[in-house]
């Protein structure tokens, strides 16, 4: 038997019942470095512009939101901090490890052992979250701290190079009761992801799976990822490269007819030319304007909508304590 109860943001702990309003997966700040070499989308970095981001979503009912920006990966942990208590929106943070094509060659995360990796995780869950890990081991912490831990694979699924983070990850969270946020690429490999969790020790209610609707193409595998247990985030809403919003909220009608509801999450995984406060064109209050009104439309009903953005959030993200 276990508990959920309070969920961990980076201003602390507030039960599960005041998380309202929630975007399962954001990035509202990703610092200069590796991941805008990748891609210059991925650098977000202006406190001001990030605030004023966060208090559109607020103003139109946005209470909270999971930041799924990892340690050592321009994660900027007290711009999260500042920007939570300025706009007053609860902000849950990530620790954890990106894919690693946003980490240089010699980057501490590549070559430090799964004991450490875990110790590091665990640290910014319990004590608090570091500031100086993207270019070396991390020794300085604020006292905020992390309320997620993220983990990623590439294409190729979980390779030699991931098997230690995915390792470590999995006891960070069996040791502290906190979810996993695991990226899939274009969601593939989500069964291997969640059969190393529960190998590991993991609950798969205690795991969110990524970036599923990336491909619509197989409602089957969406349905066999579903029966496993994990709560499922549909965060491709207004990527129209990948899809339209129709054929997503078609699709998560379908999954509801399925009987999923109480696993969906929603989210826009936000890059700096998708926010309206860096000059682009969708912005943190796109799911509320436009893509819940089209849920409605097709015959999605309002208690499923809070499910969807509310309840399934909360007990997705509360920590799991165990009972007797």
């Amino acid at each position: 038997m276990f508990l959920r109860s309070n969920i961990q943001t980076v201003l602390g702990l507030i039960p599960k019942e005041k998380l309202g309003f929630c975007h399962s997966h954001e990035h509202l700040f990703i610092a200069p470095g590796k991941s805008e070499k990748v891609n210059p989308a991925l650098r977000i970095d202006d406190l001001g512009r990030t605030v004023e981001e966060l208090k559109i979503y607020k103003n139109l009912g946005g209470q909270s939101i999971v930041d799924a920006q990892p340690v050592g990966c321009g994660r900027m942990a007290e711009y999260l901090a500042e920007s939570s208590e300025k706009a007053r929106v609860n902000i849950i943070a990530s620790t954890g490890f990106h894919k690693m094509i946003f980490y240089d060659e010699d980057h501490w995360i590549k070559n430090i052992n799964e004991d450490k990796l875990a110790d590091i995780f665990i640290h910014e869950l319990e004590k608090g979250m570091f500031t100086d890990g993207d270019y070396k081991v991390p020794e300085k912490a604020i006292s905020s701290k992390a309320g997620i831990i993220k983990t990623a694979s590439d294409s190729e699924g979980i390779t030699d190079e991931y098997k230690k983070l995915f390792l470590a990850a999995a006891r960070a969270s069996r040791c502290t009761g906190f979810c996993i946020l695991s990226h899939t690429e274009m969601g593939k490999h989500a069964l291997e992801q969640i059969e190393l969790f529960v190998k590991e020790g993991v609950n798969p209610n205690n795991v969110i799976i990524c970036h599923l609707d990336r491909d619509l193409s197989d409602m089957g595998y969406h349905r066999a990822v579903a029966e496993t247990g994990v709560f499922m985030e549909y965060d491709t809403i207004g990527r129209f490269k990948y899809h339209s919003d129709l054929e997503e909220a078609k699709f998560i009608v379908e999954m509801v007819e399925s009987g999923f509801e109480n696993k969906i999450l929603l989210g826009l995984d936000t890059t700096r030319e998708r926010l309206l406060s860096y000059g682009g064109s969708i912005g943190l209050g796109y799911i509320k304007q436009k893509f819940i009104p089209l849920l409605l439309e097709l015959g999605i009903t309002q208690e499923m909508i809070e499910k969807f953005t509310i309840k399934n959030p909360s007990e997705a993200l509360a920590k799991r304590s165990e009972t007797v």
